[in-house]
């Protein structure tokens, strides 16, 4: 009796220990080489070696993650730094605690052997888009850079049917097409496409894909660690490209594809290599260009946008 006593004792002592915390982080798009550091965290463990037990979800509408967020209903999401300035404004209790794919992948899209030159060829012509806000603040800083306005082009929402739609010519060009996929889709059914990067084209550079949590219930040290499992993940892709390739794409049939294998190796060098680290003055530089672009009505403090969740 003593013995069984014991053991009970004993189990029921050690059993915190192996507790894993759960936490639910939702994507922004379907699962794609660009949540690698998510998917090879979870298959070689990393995750569970900070005591993670992480479920990820792919959403049904690619606009609904900061919201649950913000509604407490998942732990992160993956979402965008241009929306996540937006959000804050309109009220959502939202901060960017960690950084995914640290540079722009958003570029204006054109056929390579169509009339369309340089943006300033576009004035008359018909861009579409996906996401409304955003999206026209970028294409206007880009093509002012060219000395066309705004007005001076007609908008076509074509309901993320990018590339087709450039392809079929019901477009001259599109906005929001992420140069590590679309690019690929065409060159893949043998369209060339060209892509004017916004970065280059009058944009302040900015952080693709963010981590965002909610300002007022976040676990700080719950997403160090999550951070950190993603981290490890990443220098691992880094240092093992095709191991790593293998190991995303084994998990889904509809990965092992020509598409994903290319936006696998044009993604590599995008992500963040630091996810925790924090540029405030890239944050405080896309404020003051969405103010001046009359998107938002005030310029938030940084503090209010992005937080170091490691900070003592």
């Amino acid at each position: 009796m003593k013995l069984t006593t014991l053991t009970a004792t004993l189990a029921l002592a050690a059993s915190p220990l192996m507790a894993q915390d759960k936490m639910t982080v939702l994507l922004d798009w379907f699962v794609n080489p660009d949540h690698g550091p998510l998917i090879v965290a979870q298959e070689k463990g990393y995750f569970a070696e900070h005591d993670l037990e992480v479920e990820i979800i792919a959403p049904a509408d690619p606009s609904d993650p900061p919201k649950m967020v913000a509604a407490g209903q998942a732990e992160l999401a993956i979402s965008y730094q241009p929306q996540l300035h937006l959000q804050i404004h309109e009220g959502l209790p939202l901060q960017r605690v960690g950084t995914l794919v640290a540079t722009p992948l958003n570029c204006l899209l054109t056929l390579a052997d169509g009339p369309i030159k340089t943006p300033a060829d576009l004035k008359g012509k018909k861009i579409g888009f996906s996401v409304a806000g955003v999206e026209e603040a970028v294409l206007s800083a880009v093509l002012g850079t060219h000395g066309v306005a705004l007005d001076e082009v007609e908008l076509v929402n074509v309901n993320w049917s990018l590339s087709p739609a450039l392809m079929s010519n019901q477009v001259d060009a599109v906005i929001g097409a992420f140069r590590n996929f679309e690019l690929n889709q065409m060159d893949i059914e043998g369209v060339a496409g060209n892509c004017f990067y916004v970065e280059e084209e009058g944009l302040p550079p900015y952080d693709e894909l963010i981590y965002v949590a909610n300002t007022n219930s976040m676990d700080k040290g719950l997403i160090a660690r999550f951070l950190a499992a993603t981290e490890k993940a990443t220098q691992y892709i880094i240092n093992h490209p095709t191991e790593s390739w293998e190991i995303f794409s084994g998990t889904s049939v509809d990965l092992q594809d020509e598409l994903n294998k290319r936006a696998w190796a044009d993604t590599l060098p995008r992500f963040a290599l630091r996810p925790t680290a924090m540029d405030e003055g890239r944050y405080a530089a896309f404020e003051a260009f969405l103010h001046e672009s009359g998107l938002i009505p005030a310029i938030n403090p940084v503090d209010k946008i992005t937080i170091d969740v490691t900070a003592k």
